[in-house]
């Protein structure tokens, strides 16, 4: 048969018309079930950007999204390595492996102090993966009630019993490790996301280690920004022989995507066998690999990006106090939730309007991401922010806030 000579055309600016979809019960409920989010202005819908707007929204925390070293090593390797592929054609386990992936693997263990690697095409399908595998029926898992939906989710798709404790609560910890059997494990976040507050990961590690359980650490917004060359908080706390799992993504500090569960060796080759996300899913593409083996060799060199991002987390909590009405979550670092007095999903939504229209990519968090009544504008620092921008959104914030009294 012959193949085909046509080149492949630019996608079309204006597809043809789709047809309507008739009416049916099941569409239906769904419209009326987008009907009521509306009502209650929770409804997501996507966004973009706007054009030159101050970030304080995305997870590119030291810059490599956009880095210019990164951006070369990329075009570098697609100019020097005439074979590299553009899809990874497969599961790891069958056409989707690779000596750079094995070699990445390798680098991340070592990196982050543990025996072994196993990597992941996010950090949400890493705990999908984790903890739909390791945790056991008869077995219990105890987790922080603030921790991620991907951890949610996970617990979810495991046969173990679970129960949650109050978030940052030790004594509430230790009364629902009274109703555990089997193995306990214990899953929290490094840096929560919604709340921008640490973990007490020593007296949680000291907690585990007098009672034989399993602590597991989701490092997704603490890999690249803590530890001597940003290996991540529980690196910089000196607890990696106390923590069984560590989840570290890269979609954040990274500026790439993908994940790692970096523990035992012997957990890599369990997961590498049991875990179904990992075994289902098709491989990283060769150019988030190289992506990735570049953005960690320049991870080590940024200490004046993690300082910077440091001093303007400092700064932020003394500014906003200075705002009446909007109180910065206590204990926030780095991510910082806004709060308003009495919040609701619409005010936080038209003061996220009126920031963004006043120049600040600033973004609402409402239910059912967070508990109703906790409706908040989560502000995200990075290295690339200045201490003037900090100044601007204060004084927006403050227009903002005298405007609505």
């Amino acid at each position: 048969m012959a193949r085909c000579g046509c080149r492949p055309t630019a996608l079309r600016s204006s597809p043809a018309a789709v047809p309507p979809v008739g009416s049916s019960p099941l569409l239906d409920r769904l419209t009326q079930q987008l009907v009521q989010r509306d009502a209650e202005g929770t409804r997501r819908r996507l966004s973009l950007p706007a054009p030159g707007a101050v970030d304080f929204s995305s997870n590119d925390y030291l810059g490599l999204a956009r880095s210019g070293a990164l951006h070369q090593a990329v075009v570098q390797a697609l100019q020097t390595d005439s074979g590299l592929l553009v899809g990874s054609t497969g599961s790891r386990l069958l056409t989707g492996n690779s000596a750079a992936t094995e070699a990445l693997e390798t680098h991340l263990a070592t990196f982050h102090h543990a025996e072994a690697a196993l990597l992941f095409n996010s950090g949400y399908v890493a705990n999908l993966g984790f903890f739909g595998a390791v945790p056991r029926r008869g077995d219990t898992i105890l987790y922080d009630a603030a921790s991620h939906a991907s951890v949610k989710d996970g617990i979810r798709s495991s046969f173990a019993t679970a129960y949650s404790f109050r978030h940052n609560d030790l004594a509430d910890l230790e009364k629902r490790l009274s109703r555990a059997t089997g193995e306990v494990f214990v899953a929290v976040e490094a840096l929560y996301s919604m709340d921008g507050d640490q973990a007490p990961l020593p007296e949680l590690a000291a907690f585990c280690r007098a009672r034989g359980l399993h602590l597991v650490v989701d490092e997704a917004h603490t890999n690249g920004l803590y530890g001597p060359h940003g290996e991540g908080l529980v690196v910089a706390l000196g607890l990696q022989t106390e923590v069984f799992a560590r989840v570290v993504t890269f979609g954040k500090a990274l500026g790439s995507q993908g994940a790692a569960v970096v523990g035992p060796a012997v957990l890599r080759d369990f997961l590498l066998n049991t875990s179904r996300p990992f075994m289902f899913t098709t491989a990283l593409a060769p150019l988030s690999i190289v992506a990735l083996t570049a953005a960690y060799a320049l991870l080590p060199a940024l200490h004046a990006e993690r300082e910077q991002l440091f001093r303007l987390s400092d700064q932020l909590q003394s500014k906003l106090a200075a705002v009446p009405g909007v109180q910065v979550g206590p204990g926030s670092h780095v991510i910082h939730p806004l709060f308003f007095t009495e919040p609701s999903p619409r005010k936080v939504r038209a003061v996220a309007a009126a920031v963004q229209q006043a120049g600040f990519d600033l973004r609402p968090i409402v239910a059912p991401t967070v508990p109703a009544g906790t409706e908040r504008l989560r502000l995200i620092l990075h290295s690339y922010n200045t201490e003037a921008e900090l100044d601007a959104l204060a004084a927006t914030l403050r227009r903002l806030e005298r405007g609505s009294g």
